[in-house]
């Protein structure tokens, strides 16, 4: 697939506000740079859309873009040199196929991002991998919602997870998933290109979702009622300064907070759903 690149130069902060402002449609996918951030487009997608966008946001924050066409391609050859390997403590290892063995860690992931989000550089992603440490996964039935590259469901299946339904927007995400699962493995994780209507299964023991705020706010209701009482609901892509609103919605959709971690502008935090609602 061809895109659009599109380098923002903006202090860290505004980074991270722009990937939150930028994250739905049409951009897909970010990454870190030294100068703020990189924002890809689908060559397919509407680029007026996005630079109306861009140019509005210009009127909120100091930040300068410019564009470049990224043939398809050339894509592996991009990623192979801006993808380092990912360590979450001595819990889990993130690489590529190019990249060594890591060493010293319970769970080694093998994933090559062919263009969706998710590779655990992000500090949203890398926050729900540590979380999962101390989620109960075993023999849990899980929805990972917004999957990109599966990072996260493929874990969940490492972790003893019994069944794993996996969603993404976007059918690039869909065949990456799919083809990471093989890479790891692992055969008990079911991958989807849809929204939460596509999802089949009901009654989740727990529900992964690293989207972003307005996604996660518009879907709490869906969330709660895809859940079992007492099931959890992990969801990252807030910035620290939305806590608030998330957790007000996620309370009246009828969740209650259990924890929450930050890195850097960004938050997690795990939800569960009352045992004692109807």
């Amino acid at each position: 697939m061809d895109y659009w690149k599109y380098i923002l130069r903006a202090n860290p902060e505004t980074a991270d506000m722009l990937v939150a402002y930028l994250a739905d449609e049409p951009f897909d996918t970010f990454e870190d740079s030294e100068d703020g951030v990189n924002a890809y487009l689908p060559a397919r997608a509407a680029q007026d859309q996005a630079e109306v966008q861009l140019a509005d946001l210009q009127q909120q924050f100091e930040f300068t873009w410019e564009k470049t066409f990224i043939p398809g391609q050339n894509w592996n050859e991009i990623w192979e040199s801006n993808f380092p390997p990912v360590i979450v403590g001595s819990f889990c290892a993130v690489r590529a196929d190019f990249h060594e063995p890591a060493k010293g860690v319970k769970h080694e992931l093998l994933i090559n991002p062919k263009m969706a989000f998710g590779t655990g550089h992000h500090e949203t992603t890398w926050q729900c991998i540590a979380a999962m440490e101390h989620l109960p996964l075993q023999g849990a039935k899980v929805l990972d919602y917004g999957c990109g590259t599966g990072v996260l469901a493929i874990l969940a299946a490492k972790l003893g997870a019994s069944e794993v339904e996996a969603v993404d927007i976007e059918e690039e995400s869909r065949r990456n998933t799919a083809e990471n699962c093989t890479a790891n493995g692992v055969s008990n994780v079911t991958v989807r290109c849809g929204t939460l209507a596509d999802v089949q299964g009901r009654d989740f023991d727990g529900i992964l979702a690293n989207i972003n705020r307005n996604v996660i706010l518009d879907s709490l209701p869906a969330l709660y009622s895809m859940l079992r009482p007492g099931g959890w609901l992990l969801v990252s892509g807030i910035l620290l300064q939305d806590e608030s609103i998330v957790s007000e919605n996620a309370a009246t959709a009828g969740f209650e907070k259990k924890t929450r971690t930050e890195k850097g502008n960004w938050l997690c935090m795990a939800f569960w759903r009352m045992m004692n609602d109807e």
